[in-house]
């Protein structure tokens, strides 16, 4: 279907899922909200795409929510009148919060390429990911609370899980700038790479490398990281052997299996 705010390309079976509104340097309005499951939705649809990256066009990856547009679209988010309006405005956080959602539990790998400016909903955005790649320019901030609101994206729950609860702390409550370099040290990201251009083909390279792997195993992968997340060794270690036990014979094991007990009787 045709978006908005987002643009699909699709190269053999990597898609790339593009925040396609530079001229505002993808300021987050009501179509990034609204769009962002349905587009996931559509990648998960397709059973030709293996993996997909989350990248931008235009000068900065995104500079976050736009407040002015949800101020003008949605007024009463300023009023208080009770416990009815609190119920709506609890529902309409829970509405935006399902395409971040959706990208985290997608059972296809993420990857975002993020450059310049990666901004309060940005950086939820980047957070839903499975890995990131940034280039050397990015600048990342957790401003939420510079504008009065408590972070309510993801940002709070999945940045401890990368870069440590002291570190999401600190950067959720001075809502600081975070350069190319810190965000390696802490883990935010993996790889800097030098410019936009060699960010994207890095990413695309890394892509297409995990698109020769096999769809189900890298399901299974991200689905028992995502699970494991609060417990402890033990309980992940059966849960693990748990999934196995049901998955672990895909077409591919089973024909290396095969592969290795030829060889052997040669």
């Amino acid at each position: 279907m045709a978006f908005n705010f987002f643009l699909i390309e699709k190269s053999g079976p990597v898609a790339t899922l593009w925040l396609n509104r530079p001229e505002k340097r993808n300021f987050m309005n009501w179509d990034f909200w609204h769009e962002l499951p349905l587009a996931v939705a559509e990648i998960n649809a397709d059973e030709s795409i293996k993996v997909f990256i989350v990248a931008a066009k235009g000068a900065s990856f995104s500079i976050g929510l736009d407040l002015p547009d949800f101020v003008e679209r949605f007024r009463w988010l300023g009023e208080s009148g009770g416990a009815e309006a609190n119920q709506r405005l609890h529902e309409f956080v829970l509405t935006l919060q399902k395409g971040m959602r959706a990208i985290a539990d997608s059972p296809k790998p993420s990857l975002a390429a993020i450059h310049r400016h990666c901004i309060g909903g940005g950086l939820d955005l980047v957070s839903a990911c499975d890995i990131r790649y940034a280039s050397q320019d990015v600048i990342f901030s957790l401003r939420e609370v510079k504008v009065a609101i408590v972070a309510d994206m993801g940002s709070l729950q999945r940045l401890p899980y990368i870069i440590g609860e002291g570190a999401t702390r600190e950067l959720a409550l001075t809502g600081r700038d975070v350069a190319a370099d810190e965000a390696l040290r802490l883990g935010l990201v993996t790889q800097i790479l030098p410019d936009k251009d060699t960010l994207y083909a890095a990413a695309q390279k890394t892509a297409a490398e995990m698109a020769t792997n096999s769809a189900l195993v890298m399901r299974g992968v991200k689905y028992v990281m995502n699970k494991q997340r609060g417990m402890d060794v033990d309980r992940a270690m059966d849960f693990v052997a748990l999934y196995n036990s049901g998955f672990l014979q895909t077409a591919e094991f089973v024909q290396m299996a095969k592969s290795f007990a030829e060889r052997k009787k040669k």
